[in-house]
C-alpha cells in the first residue's frame, strides 16, 4: 500500500508516517520545500505550491489513500492577514488536490482528512459527539473549520470515500500545546486560565497517529473525533502536569481579559471548553492506549 501525506514533516505528520512504515506502509509527501524532498522507495518527496497551484502529478503514482494534514498552525498571534492564512492554507490544499484527481487518472479511493474540534461551540455543559449539527458560527475558529470540511467533502464528487478528523489537544514532548504549557509550570510560574473550569478534549499523539492509520486500514467512513475517552477542565489538565513536574501551583488563575491583551483574539483557544465524545472510534474497534491523563503525561514528561 502506497498513501500520500500532506503536511507529513510536521508534529502530527511524522508520527503518522513513523506508524505506517511500522505498518509496512509506503509513503509519499507533498512539501513546499524542495530541500525536504527525499527520494526514497519508502518515503518519496514531491514539490507543491499551493498558492500558485503548482503540483508534481507523480505524486499519485501508486497512491491508493491521501493523508491529508497540510494548514497554518493557529498557534500564532491572528492578524487579520493571518486568519487569511489560516483559512487559505486548508482551502488552497485541498481545492488543488481535488482539481488535480479529477484531471488525471489516479487509484486513490479513500483520504483522510484533518479537522478540529473547534467546530463543537464552546459550553460547559454539553457533551459533543459527531453527529452534533453546528448552525451558528461563533467564533473564528467555528468558521473555519466549517469551510475546511466543506472543501474536503468534494473528494466524495470524484467517488473517492471521505474521512474526518477533528483533533482536539494534541500532548507530544516535541511541540504544541504541552510543551508551552510546561515551560511556566517547570519555572514555578504556571496557574490555569480563568475559571480553570473549561473543558479540555485531549489526546496523546501516538494515540492519534495510530486512530489516523487505523481508519486508513479498516476503510471507515465518516467524521471521526480525534481525542481520548477521558476530557478533563483546564485546571486539572495544569494540576497533573505541576504533580509530575514536582513543582508548585501557587499563583491565581490567568484572567482572561490579560491573556486578551497578550494573545489577542488567539486567546479564546486557550478560554473554549468542548467536551468531546471519542465513543465512534471506540466502538468501531480502535483501543486507545492512553485512557487517561496521568499515564499520558507520565509517558510524556517523565
Amino acid at each position: 500500500m502506497r498513501v500520500l501525506i500532506t503536511g507529513a514533516t510536521g508534529l502530527i505528520g511524522g508520527k503518522i508516517v513513523k506508524i505506517c512504515h511500522q505498518n509496512g506502509i509506503k509513503i509519499n509527501y507533498l512539501t513546499t520545500s524542495k530541500s525536504k524532498i527525499n527520494d526514497d522507495e519508502n518515503y518519496q518527496g514531491f514539490f507543491w505550491n499551493p498558492k500558485s497551484g503548482e503540483i508534481d502529478k507523480e505524486c499519485f503514482k501508486n497512491v491508493t489513500a491521501i493523508i491529508h494534514l497540510a494548514g497554518a498552525s493557529v498557534s500564532k498571534r491572528w492578524t487579520s492577514s493571518y486568519k487569511k492564512e489560516i483559512l487559505n492554507s486548508r482551502l488552497e490544499t485541498t481545492q488543488l488536490l481535488v482539481k488535480t484527481l479529477s484531471e488525471i487518472n489516479h487509484s486513490v479511493t479513500q483520504v483522510v482528512s484533518a479537522s478540529a474540534i473547534g467546530i463543537y461551540q464552546d459550553s460547559l455543559t454539553n457533551y459533543y459527539d459527531e453527529d452534533y449539527k453546528v448552525k451558528d458560527e461563533t467564533s473564528f475558529l467555528t468558521h473555519v473549520v466549517k469551510e475546511w470540511e466543506q472543501a474536503v467533502d468534494a473528494f466524495s464528487s470524484l467517488n473517492i470515500m471521505v474521512s474526518k478528523v477533528r483533533i482536539g489537544l494534541v500532548l507530544s514532548k516535541n511541540g504544541g500545546a504541552l510543551k508551552e504549557m510546561v515551560k511556566p509550570i517547570k519555572f514555578g510560574v504556571g496557574a490555569a486560565f480563568g475559571t480553570g473550569q473549561q473543558w479540555q478534549s485531549w489526546i496523546h499523539i501516538n494515540d492519534l497517529a495510530r486512530q489516523f492509520v487505523y481508519i486508513l486500514k479498516h476503510d471507515l467512513e465518516g467524521v471521526f473525533n480525534g481525542v481520548a475517552p477521558n476530557p478533563v477542565s483546564n485546571q486539572e489538565l495544569t494540576k497533573a502536569i505541576a504533580n509530575i513536574l514536582n513543582k508548585p501551583l501557587f499563583l491565581p488563575n490567568i484572567p482572561k481579559f490579560f491573556m486578551k491583551l497578550v494573545l489577542g483574539e488567539m486567546h479564546t483557544i486557550l478560554f473554549e471548553s468542548q467536551r468531546v465524545s471519542s465513543k465512534k472510534i471506540e466502538d468501531n474497534g480502535f483501543e486507545f492506549k492512553y485512557h487517561h491523563l496521568q499515564p499520558a503525561l507520565e509517558n510524556l514528561l517523565k
